[in-house]
C-alpha cells in the first residue's frame, strides 16, 4: 500500500503521514549489544560514559533521604511585620486613589421627563414620559431608566445602556456640571427637563459649593388624568350619585324600612308656594335688545320656570315661555354624548336669588330688579333679608336721537351747494333769504386793520377788511404803501371765510375794532373802522353789545367812586382803559369808540373827551329801571339820543326844549320821564 492510500477507518480522508517513512540511515544507533544472539541476558553496554565528580556523587547520595532539601537551604532572616502584611490584599488602599475607588458606588440620581408628540389621538396631542438618570462617579457612564406605567402601551425600563456620553455641542463627555435642577440637558437629539435629585445628590452637590434649586412637581398629562379618574371610579373612589342614593332607599324600602323621604315632606310643606321675581337679560348679539321675564321658584322641588314678560306691540312672538319648569344649576354644560354621566352641579336655591345680582341661565346673565309682596315676605321671616330695599329701576331712559353731522367741506365751491348734495339725491339749488338780499345788497362794511405776525417786513402793512352783510362774505384788500416791497390790492378774494376760533364762517359780531383775527394765516388786528360801518352797528345795539352806549355805560359801574369820572373837562380814553384794566374790566378799543361818539366832548384844546357825568347818569338810570322804581319806558338807543339832544338843548335855550320832537304825547311822556 503507497503512503498515499485512502484510510481504512475514514474512506474519505487520504492516508498522507499516518504510515513509517522507510528511509535506510537515519535510525539511532542503540547502546546495547548481545554478545550472545540468541541470550537475552548476555547484554553488554557498548556506550562508555564520562566518570561523575565527586560533588554530583555527594548530592546524589544526599538526595536519598527525605529532608535533603531542609539542609540544603539556608535558613532566612525573620523581618518585623507590616499593616501590609496583615491586610488581605484586596483590602490595601494606595496612596492615591483613583476614581474607581474613590467614588465607588456612587450615583448622582436626577429626576425628569421630556416630552414626546402623539399624533391621530383625540384626547391628547403630546405625552410626558418621566424618565431617572443616573451619573456613575466612578467612571463617567450615564443609564436612564424609565419608570413603567400600567396599560401606557409603551416598552419601558431601561431606556439608555450605561456608557459615556458625548455632549451635544461635541466638546467632550455629559459630567456633573451639566446637570441642574430646573434646567435641561440635551442627549443624543433629545431635550430632558430635570425637575429634582435625591438627597445625596443634593448633599454632594452643596459639598462643593453648588446651590440646586427646589424640586419641581412633576407635570401631568391629559391621558394621565383620564387613567388616573377612570382607576378611581373603578375602585369605586369616587363618591355615590343621587341616583344610586335613592336607589339604595328603594331597596331599603322594599324590605320594608320606614319611607322616609325628604323630596315628599317638602312637598307636602311647600306646595302651591312659589316665589316671583321680575328680571331682565340684555341681549348683546347684534339686533338684540333688553328682554324682560318672569322667574318663578317653586319651593315644593326647587324648580324654576322663566316666562318672556312681552309688552304690547313688542314684536315677539307671542310664546312666553323662555325656559320650561326645571332644575337649574349654577353651572351648565350640555354632554357631548346622549346619555353620558357627569357630575352634578349645585341647583339654585332661594338663599342665592337675590333682588339686584344676577344668575346664569345657559349662558345668559338674568338680572333680578323686583319681587312681589309674598316673596317679600318669605325673605323677611326665613332669611331676615329686605328684598324690596334692593330693587333697581328699570325705566328706559327717553331716547334721545343723535343727528349726524355733514362731512366737512372739500373746499372747493360753496360750502351750501356741498351740504345739499348731502341732503337730497337730486341737488337743488341752496334757498337764499330773500329779505335780507333785498335790504343788504349793497351795504358794505368796511374795517381798517394791520399785520402782527412779528416780522419786521410787515409791520408797515396796512388792509381793510370788507364784510358783505347780504350774503356773510368777507374780502381783506392791501393798502398801497410807498416802498414797502409788498404787492398791493386784493388779499383775500370775496368769499366765506373760517373763523378759527369758531369754527364756522366769519360774521359781523367778529369783526370788533381792538380784536385780532386771522385771515388767510395772517394775524389781522382791527384799528378802527369807517363811518358808515360804525353808523351801521350803532343802529342795531341787540345784535352788536359793543355799539351799545347803554350797555358799554353799564360796565363803568365800578368807576362811580373815581373823581376823575366828575371832571366837567371829561375824562381821557386812554385813562379810561387805564382804569378798566387796573379793576379788571374788559374793555375793548370798539366800546371806547362808541361811548367816544355818545358821551364825547372837546377839551380846551381840542383834545376829544369823555363825558363822564353823563356816563354814570345813564348807569344809575339803568339800575333804577333794573330796580323797579321808575316807570319809563326801557332805556334804549333812541330815549338815550332824545336825552342827550335835551340836555344839549337845556343848556342852550330853556324854551326850547318844551318839543323838541312832534311825536305825539307819548314820545313826549318818555323824553320827562328819562329827564
Amino acid at each position: 500500500m503507497t503512503a498515499l492510500g485512502k484510510s481504512s477507518s475514514i474512506p474519505a480522508l487520504m492516508k498522507l503521514g499516518t504510515a513509517i517513512p522507510k528511509l535506510e540511515g537515519n535510525h539511532k544507533k542503540s547502546s546495547f549489544s548481545f554478545l550472545q544472539p540468541n541470550d537475552v541476558g548476555s547484554a553488554v553496554n557498548v556506550y562508555h560514559p564520562q566518570t561523575a565528580s565527586q560533588q554530583a556523587i555527594d548530592y546524589a547520595v544526599a538526595m536519598q533521604k527525605p529532608s535533603w532539601r531542609l539542609s540544603a537551604t539556608a535558613p532566612r532572616e525573620e523581618l518585623r511585620p507590616t499593616a501590609e502584611d496583615i491586610l488581605p490584599k484586596n483590602m490595601h488602599h494606595p496612596k492615591i486613589s483613583p476614581a474607581w475607588l474613590k467614588h465607588d458606588k456612587q450615583v448622582l440620581r436626577f429626576y425628569g421627563f421630556f416630552q414626546e408628540a402623539v399624533t391621530e389621538r383625540p384626547d391628547e396631542n403630546c405625552r410626558k414620559r418621566n424618565v431617572v438618570l443616573m451619573y456613575m462617579m466612578e467612571d463617567g457612564t450615564i443609564s436612564m431608566t424609565e419608570p413603567k406605567v400600567e396599560n401606557s402601551g409603551i416598552p419601558q425600563g431601561q431606556f439608555l445602556k450605561r456608557h459615556r456620553v458625548p455632549r451635544d455641542d461635541g466638546k467632550g463627555m455629559v459630567g456633573p456640571d451639566d446637570f441642574r435642577v430646573g434646567q435641561e440637558i440635551t442627549l443624543y437629539g433629545r431635550v430632558y427637563h430635570l425637575t429634582g435629585c435625591d438627597r445625596f445628590t443634593r448633599w454632594f452637590y452643596e459639598e462643593n459649593g453648588i446651590e440646586l434649586e427646589n424640586d419641581e412637581m412633576l407635570p401631568v398629562d391629559d391621558w394621565s388624568k383620564s387613567y388616573k379618574l377612570q382607576k378611581v371610579t373603578e375602585k369605586g373612589g369616587l363618591p355615590q350619585s343621587t341616583h344610586a342614593a335613592d336607589q339604595k332607599n328603594i331597596a331599603k324600602y322594599a324590605l320594608g324600612a320606614p319611607p322616609v323621604d325628604k323630596k315628599f315632606t317638602q312637598f307636602l310643606l311647600n306646595d302651591r308656594k312659589v316665589l316671583r321675581f321680575k328680571a331682565f337679560w340684555d341681549d348683546i348679539t347684534p339686533y338684540g335688545a333688553r328682554v324682560y321675564f318672569n322667574l318663578h321658584y317653586y319651593l315644593a322641588d326647587n324648580t324654576m320656570e322663566i316666562n318672556e314678560a312681552h309688552s304690547r306691540n313688542s314684536g315677539r312672538y307671542p310664546s312666553p315661555v323662555f325656559m320650561k319648569r326645571g332644575p337649574l344649576h349654577k353651572k351648565n354644560h350640555p354632554n357631548c354624548v346622549p346619555g353620558m354621566l357627569s357630575a352634578e352641579a349645585p341647583l339654585y336655591c332661594p338663599e342665592d336669588l337675590k333682588v339686584g345680582q344676577s344668575i346664569d341661565v345657559w349662558g345668559r346673565t338674568v338680572t333680578l330688579f323686583d319681587v312681589d309682596d309674598f316673596t317679600q315676605k318669605f325673605y323677611k321671616e326665613y332669611l331676615g333679608l329686605d328684598q324690596k330695599s334692593r330693587c333697581i329701576d328699570v325705566s328706559e331712559k327717553p331716547i334721545k336721537h343723535i343727528k349726524l353731522n355733514p362731512p366737512p367741506h372739500s373746499g372747493i365751491g360753496k360750502e351750501e351747494d356741498s351740504l345739499i348734495s348731502c341732503q337730497m339725491i337730486m341737488p337743488k339749488a341752496p334757498k337764499v333769504d330773500l329779505e335780507k338780499l333785498m335790504v343788504m345788497t349793497g351795504e358794505v362794511l368796511r374795517f381798517e386793520a394791520k399785520m402782527v405776525n412779528g416780522l419786521p417786513e410787515d409791520s408797515m402793512r396796512q388792509m381793510v377788511i370788507a364784510y358783505y352783510p347780504h350774503d356773510d362774505e368777507v374780502a381783506v384788500f392791501e393798502i398801497p404803501v410807498r416802498n414797502s416791497g409788498h404787492w398791493v390790492g386784493k388779499f383775500a378774494d370775496k368769499r366765506r371765510i373760517k373763523n378759527p376760533d369758531t369754527r364756522k364762517n366769519f360774521r359781523l359780531i367778529d369783526l370788533v375794532v381792538g380784536k385780532t383775527v386771522m385771515i388767510a394765516g395772517q394775524p389781522l388786528q382791527i384799528t378802527r373802522a369807517d363811518e358808515h360801518c360804525l353808523q351801521f352797528l350803532e343802529a342795531r345795539p341787540h345784535e352788536f353789545p359793543h355799539a351799545d352806549p347803554v350797555a358799554c355805560a353799564q360796565k363803568m359801574t365800578a368807576f362811580k367812586g373815581e373823581p376823575e369820572m366828575l371832571d366837567p373837562n371829561g375824562i381821557d380814553p386812554d385813562r379810561i382803559k387805564q382804569l378798566a384794566a387796573s379793576m379788571g374790566v374788559p374793555l375793548i378799543d370798539h366800546e371806547i369808540i362808541t361811548l367816544l361818539r355818545k358821551f364825547g366832548v372837546e377839551s380846551l384844546d381840542g383834545k376829544p373827551m369823555i363825558d363822564g357825568n353823563r356816563v354814570l347818569q345813564v348807569v344809575e338810570l339803568k339800575e333804577m329801571e333794573l330796580a323797579g322804581f321808575t316807570n319809563s319806558a326801557p332805556l334804549n338807543e333812541a330815549g338815550l339820543t332824545k336825552m342827550i339832544w335835551l340836555e344839549k338843548s337845556s343848556t342852550v335855550s330853556p324854551a326850547s326844549s318844551e318839543e323838541p320832537y312832534d311825536n305825539g304825547p307819548t314820545e313826549s311822556k318818555r323824553i320827562d320821564r328819562a329827564q
